[in-house]
């Protein structure tokens, strides 16, 4: 996704001969189209070095695979353990297997992750990463924009320089949704679980929160006034180059703000010893906070994980919710 889906296309001078001469493999899938297996491999298949063909089967009471002269059906593990020997990088079958264990997707930093950590401490930290990387795109593309001196023409897929503007304002507007739902989530759910333990340090994160809120709201009113204003003119300039200074100011705060949650706050969710019961209610207490984040705006939240990531963080949610919301939130990242 924000590392394979969705990535620029490369121009023609771009592309090494061998791509060229080299197209990706062909998958062939058949399975009914609102089955939740076929949609989980289609998933899958979103983030593997392939071209995927679905052909939509009623048919066919249980997905099957075709790649080469090898026709394989099974499960939803088995056509993923299939796929991982064919094409290893990302794994899916292991993301299935081992959601437990996520801290095997980034250095185990903090020296306190574990097998007994809370599923939702993961859900967290994966989230992070996703704003993070949201928030780095959306700084790099204000430096492009000022650079180019909003006249000249970036991506052709961004249409005119105004049109550019307002796509700029819509991915915003979504990051913005998401960590004001990801803030919300850890106000009214954990921090709720975490004050018993230490209040203090509650207290600070939740001043954080508060402190960035003006921020936020600054950078949107920017881009509005951007989108109405002559475009390449000295003020025009000028607020775009205010505009880079505060999404600058706000990834560094949040950067900073996510390291001291998960070095000093999270330990204390593992601390708590939550049953299996417990996590689940968590969880989903957590998700009916995200609501925007886990229906309409899920690809865009997805786009900013690793693929390894990305599939921990699905297999992670789809263990605690419910099968409805689930397949909600497949379709928002397959059609």
């Amino acid at each position: 996704m924000g590392n394979c889906i969705g990535a620029a296309r490369k121009s023609t001078a771009e592309i090494a001969p061998s791509e060229l001469v080299k197209p990706p493999p062909v998958i062939k899938l058949y399975g009914p189209p609102d089955s939740f297996a076929t949609s989980h491999i289609r998933l899958a298949l979103l983030y593997k070095p392939v071209k995927l063909h679905f052909i939509p089967s009623e048919t066919h009471q249980t997905p099957v695979l075709m790649y080469q002269s090898d026709i394989v059906s099974g499960s939803v593990e088995d056509i993923l353990r299939y796929l991982d020997s064919k094409f290893p990088d990302p794994e899916a079958a292991a993301a299935a297997a081992t959601v437990t264990s996520a801290a095997d997707t980034s250095s185990n930093i903090w020296g306190w992750c574990g097998e007994a950590t809370p599923v939702v401490v993961w859900v967290v930290v994966l989230q992070h990463r996703s704003i993070n990387w949201h928030l780095e795109k959306m700084v790099k593309w204000a430096e492009d924009l000022l650079a180019r001196g909003g006249k000249a023409r970036g991506d052709p897929s961004m249409g005119s320089p105004r049109m550019e503007v307002k796509k700029f304002g819509k991915s915003y507007s979504q990051l913005q949704q998401v960590m004001l739902e990801h803030a919300q989530m850890e106000e009214t759910v954990l921090f709720q679980i975490l004050e018993s333990a230490d209040r203090g340090l509650c207290k600070a994160a939740n001043e954080e929160h508060a402190r960035d809120l003006p921020i936020m709201n600054g950078i949107k009113e920017e881009i509005k006034t951007i989108g109405v204003m002559n475009i390449g003119s000295p003020d025009y300039l000028e607020v775009l180059s205010n505009l880079l200074s505060r999404l600058k100011r706000l990834k560094e705060n949040c950067k900073q703000h996510f390291e001291e949650e998960e070095r000093e706050l999270m330990p204390l969710m593992e601390a708590m010893e939550l049953n299996k019961s417990q996590q689940e209610k968590v969880l989903q207490q957590s998700l009916d906070v995200m609501r925007e984040t886990h229906s309409n705006l899920f690809r865009f939240f997805m786009e900013g994980l690793r693929p390894n990531d990305a599939m921990k963080y699905f297999e992670m949610i789809k263990r605690y919710c419910d099968k409805v919301r689930v397949s909600l939130m497949l379709h928002m990242m397959i059609d």
